[in-house]
């Protein structure tokens, strides 16, 4: 569970209701033809833009900004430093059994290559051929909520001058002009608000859970290589703490 999202759009949401009900009753802001506009718009040219396919693909990609477990370098580089002393000491094979008490894939599928004998430089070759279709993946979820981020106001906008013709065309009535209006002006406030709060938000969300996802893959490979190449623990340790900070860096030989 991610709090720091959680927070940040209730914080956002619930100042902009204290700001709302300070002048007003809520439903002053709501206002279906509004609601209308902007949400079954938005959808509609996403739709044109985007095989349905992928737009429910991206809803599932979307939990990740709230259901997601950070996963932990300095734990995988242990992890993997376990596995090199194991395969050290009783040969490649032993990491058969380590294998069922692993719930990465990626880590899985590499351990399995390595178990099968894969020479290092086919492991890495393959491995990144993975990484790079899982990031095009991500990419593509990341690029349909910023479209949503910029069709939203777009579609605020559309309702905005819809709100204002009716007005105009009802000058001569002033009891019409006030629906009207509110058209116009709530159909703005629903864009910004989906495009500022949630979709371009979630969008720069996804692509840092992306970037942390890519940079524990790349470590899983750089320690499967080391690990088949027999290369020695210590320098093993040295080059996978590079991926980190060094105030983050444990070592496994100090314990």
């Amino acid at each position: 569970m991610d709090l720091s999202t959680i927070i940040g759009m209730g914080a956002a949401f619930g100042l902009m209701l204290m700001a709302i009900l300070q002048g007003g009753p809520l439903t002053m802001f709501i206002n279906i033809p509004s609601v209308l506009i902007v949400v079954g718009g938005t959808a509609g040219v996403a739709f044109v833009q985007y095989p349905a396919r992928d737009l429910l693909d991206a809803v599932n990609v979307a939990k990740k900004t709230v259901l997601h477990k950070e996963a932990s370098i300095n734990d995988m580089i242990m992890q993997l430093m376990g596995f090199a002393n194991k395969a050290r000491k009783e040969g490649i094979l032993a990491l058969q059994s380590e294998m069922e008490k692993i719930d990465d894939e990626f880590l899985v599928k590499a351990m399995q290559m390595a178990v099968d004998g894969q020479e290092p430089d086919t492991l890495r070759g393959m491995l990144n051929t993975e990484i790079d279709y899982i990031q095009q993946r991500h990419e593509k979820g990341a690029n349909i909520f910023i479209s949503l981020g910029t069709i939203s106001p777009a579609m605020g906008m559309v309702g905005t001058l819809i709100g204002l013709v009716q007005m105009l065309q009802t000058m001569d009535d002033p009891s019409k002009i006030g629906p009207a209006m509110a058209v116009a002006l709530l159909t703005t406030f629903y864009g910004a608000v989906l495009a500022n709060v949630m979709f371009l938000p979630m969008a720069g969300k996804l692509r840092l859970r992306s970037e942390s996802e890519m940079l524990i893959k790349t470590l899983i490979i750089e320690g499967m290589q080391s690990i088949l190449s027999g290369e020695n623990p210590r320098i093993m340790e040295q080059k996978l703490h590079s991926f980190i900070a060094p105030k983050m860096r444990e070592s496994t030989f100090n314990r």
